[in-house]
């Protein structure tokens, strides 16, 4: 299945709080997307995903997808402050850099390996990762697997230093013109 056509089988948008931001995950309908005006970072919004049952099959998440254009062919690194509450199993920031053919790729942190779990206060976490010289699109956010809230807030990516990485050339033919052109709204204040 096309990444595309995969993508947009996962999303559910009838909570979106933004047209560039979106729930997904293997049970997105057992959590809730808001965009909180009461609990921020840095500014007057952040963004909210808790989960709605008590026991939530797998995980939820909140995502945005764009273009690499800006990327290709650098290492970065993308911070974010996450705040939990009552977290029963794990949290995580996320980043998958993609192949149009594939959304099977090596260059995905989600964080799982160094999970936020329990209640924390804003703490600034970040991922690093190469940006093949041919790659079309990237994801990122936040997850939540299990019970509880997380809030994202103040997203910003940095341009570290050149990267020769490259995805094998079957898994990265073609352009899509269905993501955004460059990440968006990562303060939630639009």
């Amino acid at each position: 299945m096309p990444l595309l056509l995969l993508l947009i089988s996962m999303i559910s948008c009838y909570e979106t709080p933004s047209i560039v931001w979106f729930k997904t995950g293997n049970s997105h309908e057992e959590y809730l997307l808001n965009l909180d005006d009461s609990v921020s970072q840095n500014g007057k919004k952040s963004i909210c995903l808790e989960s709605k049952t008590s026991s939530p099959k797998e995980f939820g998440a909140i995502m945005q997808s764009c273009s690499t254009k800006e990327f290709l062919g650098k290492k970065i690194k993308m911070k974010g402050y996450i705040k939990t509450e009552n977290v029963s199993n794990w949290s995580g920031m996320w980043l998958r850099i993609n192949p149009i053919k594939s959304c099977a790729s090596p260059y995905f942190d989600n964080m799982k390996k160094r999970p936020i779990k329990g209640s924390t206060n804003w703490t600034e976490y970040e991922i690093t990762l190469d940006v093949p010289e041919n790659s079309n699109s990237m994801n990122f956010g936040v997850l939540l697997h299990g019970t509880g809230k997380v809030w994202l807030d103040n997203l910003s990516f940095e341009i570290l230093e050149n990267s020769t990485e490259r995805f094998d050339s079957l898994l990265s033919v073609g352009n899509s013109n269905h993501i955004l052109l460059k990440p968006t709204n990562l303060n939630f204040e639009d």
